[in-house]
Order: C-alpha cells, then structure tokens, then sequence
C-alpha cells in the first residue's frame, strides 16, 4: 500500500497536468460539465500546492546543511573553519531576510528592496563573491581546453580551434586584431567569427540537446505515470 498511493498520486497529477497543457484549455466556468472544471482547478491550484512543496524542500535543505556542517565542526574535521564560516553566514542571511532588516515593516514589505540588508548582502558580499569566483573561473577554463583539446583527433583539433576563436574574439585583442583585417575580410574578424560560432553552431547544438532532454524528460514521465518506473517509490526498477 505504501508503494501504491504514491504510485496513483503521480498517475492522477501527471494526467491532469498534461490535460491541463495539451488537451482542453482550462477556462472552464461554474456551469461547465465535470471535466473542464477539474482541469481548471487543477491549473489554479497545482502550481501553489508545487510552490508549497518547494518551500517544505529549502527548509529540509537547510536542515541538511545545518546537520552536515555542524558534525564536521563537532568532530573537528578537515577544513571545519569553512563550515563554521557558512554556518555563521546562513544563520545571519536567513535572520535578516526573514526579520526583513530595513525593509518596510510586515510581511508585505519587499525583502530585496534598495536599502534592506538582504539587499546590501547580495550587492556588497554575494556579487564581488560571485565576479571574483568567476575570474578565477576563466582561467581554470583555458587550462582545461589546453589540457584536453591536444590535437589528436579531427574533432579535437575543431574544438581547439573554434576555442581559440572564441577566447581571443570575446576579448578587446580580438578587435585589436580585427582592425589590422582589410575590408574584404570582415567575416573572418576573431570578434565577428566567435559571434557566428556562438549564435550559430553553438545553438544548433543547444537546441538539439535541449530536444534530448526534453524527449527524456516526455519519456520519463510517461514511465513514472504508467508505472514502469518503480525507483522513484522505494520499488526495483
């Protein structure tokens, strides 16, 4: 019976949600027959019992951070300074957005607004952070593509170039170097070259993915929604 309700919930949510999408818009009104009321409302109301789930999922996030962190403090593990660092951070991030440090009073003011801490935490510490992290980011990239675009096969050699393109062409030397070009030889500019190469190959190439994914994800579902797929409720697959 455990396996089973869960089983049935997944197979009933998964119908409406895909009815709700695909089969009949859900405008239905007061009078309209049995059908059309029940997508309606479970378009109204799914998405906020899923906003609501999703709230119950941060909380035993933060449970599990609180947990893990604070063991390898207590047992005084390697590198437990750095935990004691996010403990610290999380417990005070979480006081002011929750207590709304400089917001307007009351649970309608904005948390975000200009001049709440929350607000001065993401532009003062979270952001340079976040820049900083991603510098250093850049360069651990060009070690990687050096490392691993050796020239041992067609595709490597493809990959290295279109790589080098595109780090020397999204950066000022690519236009420096792209103003030495003639006239007639515009296309071929390294700034002008990384642009097709990331507005043309690299999107195909996303789309198709995306299509994968997307098709994975459709057959995923309908394996969840038949019960094919046991994992997911504590059975063998």
């Amino acid at each position: 019976m455990k396996r089973l309700i869960p089983r049935i919930i997944i197979t009933v949510v998964g119908t409406l949600l895909i009815a709700t999408s695909f089969v009949v818009k859900p405008t239905a009104g007061v009078d309209a027959p049995f059908v059309p009321r029940l997508l309606a409302y479970a378009d109204r109301n799914f998405s906020v019992w899923f906003a609501i789930l999703a709230v119950f999922s941060f909380a035993l996030g933060g449970a599990n951070l609180i947990k893990s962190h604070g063991m390898k403090v207590a047992k005084r593990r390697s590198d437990w300074p750095y935990s004691v660092i996010t403990l610290v951070s999380f417990a005070v991030v979480l006081v002011i957005g929750l207590l709304k440090v400089g917001g307007a009073p009351g649970w309608q003011g904005a948390v975000t607004d200009a001049g709440t801490a929350f607000a001065w935490v993401f532009e003062a510490v979270y952001g340079p952070l976040q820049a900083t992290l991603f510098s250093l980011l850049a360069f651990f990239v060009v070690s990687a593509a050096y490392r691993s675009f050796r020239l041992r096969s067609l595709e490597a050699s493809i990959l290295l170039a279109a790589a080098t393109v595109i780090l020397i062409g999204r950066t000022p030397l690519g236009v420096v170097v792209g103003d030495l070009y003639p006239d007639w030889l515009t296309f071929l500019r390294p700034d002008v070259l990384s642009m097709w190469i990331l507005r043309v190959p690299n999107t195909a190439g996303q789309r198709a993915i995306l299509n994968g994914i997307s098709l994975g994800v459709v057959a995923t579902s309908l394996r969840l929604i038949l019960g094919l797929d046991r994992g997911g409720v504590g059975g063998r697959r």
